[in-house]
């Protein structure tokens, strides 16, 4: 027998097999039947709920490998990461420094907010439930789930998991919070329809027509000076083998920082989240490739555009399509036994905090355009960024207003804002006492940032009416 027709050989085919079946068919459903279509559930996140509704099925439980899952999902975050990473930034419409700032204020504080709620349900739940079983540190996976979406999830359900092991607590990390993920979609999406077309019978909101056909122009897809479609080598190829190489480069740090002596602090702290940080590590390598390619064009070392947004904005986007699918169809409900009570409790509580927190922001920062920004902001910190774009193209189909750029923009801030909370992730579930000094760590993180977003500004327009944005050169 060939080695070829051994299944081993086709086992990591198969799950893909597996992912581009839910995808085409959930595409087809969303398509066909109008109660998912006006619900804009992602199809992605409709072709991974197929899959694990299918999957107490005996013979399907069998096709679905949960370590294939969770390894495609890993992957597919940090890939997706990295495309993003490198594409030639174009801002397309007028913005502001500072709003750009202030929105990264509010994802870096409604990430501490969602932290915060998780751990008021988990710790009490810990101390006072059956602190033999949970885990009191597993409300930290609320804004990995719902605000970083399934990868960081299932990244930090996994370190999560370990450490809870390490002090004998059973704690199913990736089954929680790829479950906190895929509510986090669901709320996400028909929290916001829901909201929306309240507003819309209330005469507070109306639904800005779509066009029919969306027009394009060659400067849509290529840049002056870029290579060829297909030469000695495919256009498609080069952007892959430029992802590829960054993810390569991504490997290596971890892998060296896994063997650096960071002493006791960074053996519990700092290497545990190493791996965890792929993404991350994926866009600062992704930025500085495509930093160095521009000086080398600048320098004319490099004659032709070798970036091509458009083919990396479709590779990112099939990253997390798939990531999403794979993330989803992981989950193992028999895991989740003795953890639907703070799941349901944490799922809800979350999305209430969020709905609130976010709705108050956009109040006081964006005025002139308060619902474009909530629906976006909200899609995107229950979800992922798609999620929030899919939502504002409902009122805002052209992004007339400056929503979307803030929500692309607000990346890079955000994160400077949130890194220094994130490095909680590594110090709370060490043990109790950590989680209870992380939370008053977050709560007085959460003061700072809402004494800037919530500062009094001048009124320097008549009638308190807000002074226009002064756009960016």
């Amino acid at each position: 027998m060939s080695s070829f027709a051994n299944p081993n050989a086709w086992a990591w085919l198969i799950q893909i097999f597996i992912i581009v079946a839910a995808l085409l068919l959930a595409n087809l459903i969303r398509r066909k039947v109008s109660i998912f279509r006006r619900s804009l559930l992602p199809s992605a996140l409709l072709a991974g709920l197929l899959i694990l509704c299918l999957k107490p099925l005996g013979f399907f439980t069998s096709m679905v490998d949960k370590h294939s899952m969770e390894i495609i999902t890993y992957h597919a975050l940090g890939l997706g990461f990295v495309a993003m990473a490198l594409k030639n930034k174009k801002i397309k419409s007028a913005t502001s420094t500072i709003k750009v700032v202030e929105t990264g204020a509010v994802t870096a504080s409604t990430y501490i907010i969602q932290g915060l709620v998780g751990l008021l349900v988990t710790v009490p739940l810990f101390l006072w439930w059956n602190g033999t079983d949970f885990f009191y540190s597993a409300g930290l996976l609320l804004p990995m789930g719902y605000g970083q979406g399934p990868g960081q999830a299932l990244n930090f359900g996994v370190t999560f998991a370990s450490w809870a092991d390490g002090q004998g607590l059973v704690f199913h990390g990736s089954d929680f919070g790829l479950s906190i993920a895929a509510t986090g979609f669901i709320v996400g999406s028909l929290v916001g329809v829901v909201y929306m077309n309240i507003l819309r019978r209330r005469g507070k909101l109306k639904i800005r027509e779509k066009d029919s056909t969306e027009h394009y122009t060659l400067a849509d897809y290529e840049s002056e000076g870029e290579i060829p479609h297909s030469e000695s080598i495919d256009k498609l190829t080069v952007q892959l083998c430029l992802v590829l190489l960054v993810y390569a480069l991504v490997f290596l740090l971890m892998f060296g920082v896994e063997r650096l002596d960071l002493g006791e602090f960074g053996l519990k702290t700092l290497k545990p989240l190493v791996w965890g940080f792929n993404f991350l590590w994926g866009t600062l390598i992704g930025v500085l490739v495509r930093w160095i390619i521009g000086r080398l064009r600048k320098s004319n070392l490099m004659q032709r555009e070798y970036i091509n947004n458009y083919i990396l904005d479709r590779i990112a986007g099939t990253c997390f399509d798939f990531m999403i699918v794979a993330g989803t169809a992981a989950i193992d409900f028999n895991n989740l036994r003795g953890l639907w009570l703070p799941l349901v409790l944490v799922c809800a509580a979350g999305a209430v905090a969020t709905f609130f927190y976010v709705l108050r922001c956009c109040r006081k920062l964006y005025p002139d355009y308060l619902y474009e920004s909530f629906f976006s902001m909200f899609g995107m910190l229950t979800g992922t960024a798609s999620n929030g774009m899919i939502l504002l193209r409902e009122i805002d189909p052209r992004f007339e207003t400056p929503a979307a750029n803030n929500l692309v923009l607000q990346t890079i801030p955000a994160l400077a804002f949130g890194f220094p909370v994130l490095l909680l992730m590594g110090f709370a579930p060490q043990s109790l006492r950590n989680t209870l000094v992380s939370m008053a760590i977050m709560a007085a993180a959460l003061l700072l940032f809402c004494l800037f977003i919530f500062r009094r500004t001048k009124k320097t327009c008549p009638q308190g009416k807000p002074q226009p944005e002064t756009p960016t050169k």
